[in-house]
């Protein structure tokens, strides 16, 4: 089950220069708790994230294109997820945030854990789905990760309707309609652009420093999931002292789109516990 955004309440978009590179970003409007800042999927344009921002209306939400990913400018130079974190830190400063709550999901998990590690005076609390602690994760399914090497799957709607049930798993093996909604919402990364993304992560791990994280943590892995396996969840959950982990029975790669009526309101409540003041 996906949500549609309310239009009046709709993600604002616009650009910002940042270390030379216009980024695309965009913020959703909201007076609950801190401000959530989301860290997208490899090869994932912001608007891909609108429906799980729309599922947690009333929290502020900001999202951004990485250089060469959807609208933001193509960077002369990768970055590693060191670098991505400083980028997103520098991004938050020209905005005026101070302290926000971060998520990532897949690709981006790995850098929302740099994110807290590097910047732990910036991140109140955390949410981590269906990602690993990278080199040294529980590997999915050979040919699937064989699959999402290449962006192929940006490039032509007809392959990611046939390869989408096998890619992701969870809900879209149970109805593979579901695919339409979220490649209407694709914007085709550039081919260097998603090769950077690839680069960023070759050779990271998390698992070094993973137990010196602070920050109340909740983990999400979906039971099925041929990209990251639900051991890579636990994993997590395991090496990180303040976390909480919670499986999403049933659920694929692309739970936090396909499966909000049931992860919107557990990532809302964990953001905004009872008796945390606004």
């Amino acid at each position: 089950m996906s949500a549609a955004p309310d239009a009046a309440n709709a993600p604002q978009v616009a650009f910002v220069e940042i270390d030379g590179v216009n980024l695309r970003y965009a913020v959703q409007a909201g007076r609950v708790g801190r401000p959530l800042l989301i860290f997208n999927g490899i090869g994932a344009n912001l608007e891909v994230v609108f429906p799980f921002m729309a599922a947690l209306a009333g929290i502020e939400c900001i999202v951004f294109d990485v250089p060469g990913i959807g609208g933001s400018e193509m960077s002369w130079r990768p970055r590693r997820f060191s670098g991505l974190a400083r980028l997103a830190r520098r991004l938050l400063d020209r905005l005026g945030y101070r302290e926000v709550d971060v998520a990532g999901v897949s690709w981006g998990g790995a850098v929302a854990q740099q994110f807290a590690h590097q910047y732990p005076q910036r991140c109140g609390r955390l949410v981590l789905a269906a990602t690993s602690a990278g080199a040294l994760m529980i590997p999915g399914r050979p040919g699937v990760l064989l699959k999402m090497v290449t962006p192929r799957r940006y490039l032509s709607r007809d392959y990611l309707r046939t390869a989408a049930a096998d890619l992701y798993g969870g809900e879209l093996r149970r109805n593979p309609d579901l695919i339409g909604a979220h490649a209407n919402r694709i914007i085709p990364p550039r081919f260097m652009g998603y090769v950077y993304q690839l680069l960023a992560g070759s050779g990271w791990t998390s698992v070094w420093w993973l137990h010196r994280l602070r920050q109340p943590t909740l983990v999400l892995g979906g039971s099925d999931d041929p990209l990251v396996p639900i051991a890579n969840a636990r994993f997590l959950a395991w090496l990180i002292p303040n976390s909480t982990l919670h499986v999403v029975q049933g659920g694929g790669h692309l739970f936090m789109l396909h499966s909000l009526d049931r992860v919107g309101p557990l990532i809302r409540r964990f953001l905004r516990p009872k008796g945390r003041p606004d």
